[in-house]
């Protein structure tokens, strides 16, 4: 997976510089997927969600085990993790300066309504073009439209993965956005209904830790079974390697 050698805080100029630029020009929306431990082993077992992931113009690095993997694997380091909570959240002043509109699909309807609240509170003056709940199976053209109409600079896409992947696939040369973000339960952490680990857990890329004792049935599953096989897949890379 050819994740980008980028800051959080480049990442954050780039998007604000660029998708503006990409959505008054009428390009194809530009794709920025997110990279954890789970994406990592979704990218080993599952095909399409590794077709969809090819397709992305930027993998950027959510997770920590991927910043540590770059620094044990390749020649350039990652220079910090891009977690989207924090890429988000870090993006919203700059974004309310620079008049960088925001859309925010996603989440339950109550989530989204609050997560718009919150960063307005957070960032007065936030472009939010608009809004859509993650829960539009069978209306999904009614949703293009919704956004197309919005036409905003940026589609945040929460939808899970790998079902947020593919519907960024097949709908980007349908939107008149300029970046679209994956960025999974974002609102969530947003509105405070999934609480954020401390800063020493997730400097130590021990957030999913809290994440599964926070919200077992959820994600417990999930992290007991991608978080290792990601691990093995590393050390697997690591040993080639050095075999060579």
């Amino acid at each position: 997976m050819p994740v980008a050698v980028i800051s959080n805080a480049d990442l954050i100029d780039m998007m604000h510089e660029l998708a503006p630029q990409r959505r008054a020009a009428g390009q194809p929306a530009y794709l920025v997927f997110d990279v954890n431990a789970h994406g990592i082993s979704l990218n080993a077992t599952d095909p399409q969600f590794r077709s969809d992931v090819a397709q992305a113009d930027l993998l950027h690095a959510d997770g920590q085990v991927v910043v540590a993997a770059s620094r044990l694997l390749c020649e350039a380091a990652i220079p910090d993790r891009s977690a989207t909570t924090d890429m988000f959240m870090d993006s919203l002043k700059p974004a309310a300066a620079r008049g960088v509109s925001y859309f925010l699909l996603g989440a339950t309807e109550d989530v989204n309504r609050e997560c718009v609240n919150r960063i307005q509170q957070m960032a007065p003056g936030i472009r939010v073009a608009g809004r859509q709940n993650g829960y539009f199976r069978g209306s999904e053209e009614a949703v293009i439209e919704a956004i197309n109409a919005a036409a905003p600079d940026v589609l945040w896409v929460g939808l899970g993965k790998p079902f947020e992947q593919n519907f960024c696939v097949q709908n980007r040369h349908r939107l008149r956005v300029g970046w679209i973000v994956t960025c999974g339960g974002l609102f969530n952490y947003v509105t405070g209904d999934y609480p954020r680990a401390p800063r020493w857990m997730q400097n130590a890329g021990l957030e999913w830790l809290h994440r599964m004792l926070t919200k077992p049935k959820q994600l417990a599953w999930r992290y007991i079974t991608t978080n290792p096989h990601a691990l093995w897949l590393i050390w697997k890379l690591r040993h080639e390697r050095s075999a060579n």
